[in-house]
């Protein structure tokens, strides 16, 4: 993705960074993101770990989920797609200590691996928003699924990722219905 964030861009809002991943067969062997505004460059490869300017990356170890700080997006049709994410977003303030919505998800699993934040989950992204962040985040030491547990591929519409302690009790608050 050579701008993730690019509304912010547009807008000058300091929070967009270029992402690139190389994926071969399907495995994530190699993941860059660079944040051009705090020069922070991130880089995973596959068995070899997650840094940060060249510093080794390690998600946090905080639990519960009331004690975690989250970060979500919106997908651009979230005014007219009943799939807006604007459901598990109430669900989650009720129950962590906090949620960012900074819109860029590349950033996002970035600052997940660097163990700033807690716990990310999104819809509708496409892969070029999450290849390089789902495998810093896994070499960080951190999980990435699918919203019901099960295994994520970054075709995947729905993501799940976290410092793994978290994990279970954010599966279980995607899993709630609503209701009215």
């Amino acid at each position: 993705d050579p701008l993730d964030g690019t509304t912010n861009y547009a807008h000058g809002y300091p929070w967009f960074c270029v992402s690139i991943a190389l994926m071969v067969g399907g495995e994530l062997l190699i993941g860059v993101i660079y944040n051009p505004i705090t020069d922070e460059l991130f880089t995973a490869a596959a068995g070899l770990g997650a840094f940060r300017n060249g510093r080794r990356l390690q998600v946090s170890t905080r639990q519960p989920l009331s004690g975690a700080l989250l970060a979500t997006g919106f997908p651009y049709d979230c005014a007219t797609d009943p799939e807006n994410n604007f459901d598990h977003f109430v669900r989650f303030q009720k129950a962590a200590r906090g949620i960012r919505r900074a819109g860029a998800a590349a950033l996002d699993l970035a600052y997940l691996a660097a163990g700033r934040l807690d716990g990310f989950w999104e819809v509708k992204l496409k892969p070029w928003d999450v290849a390089a962040g789902t495998l810093l985040v896994r070499e960080a030491g951190g999980m990435v699924t699918s919203f019901d547990g099960s295994g994520y591929e970054v075709t995947n519409h729905r993501i799940l990722a976290s410092n793994g302690l978290i994990h279970d009790e954010m599966i279980a608050m995607l899993k709630q219905e609503n209701h009215p």
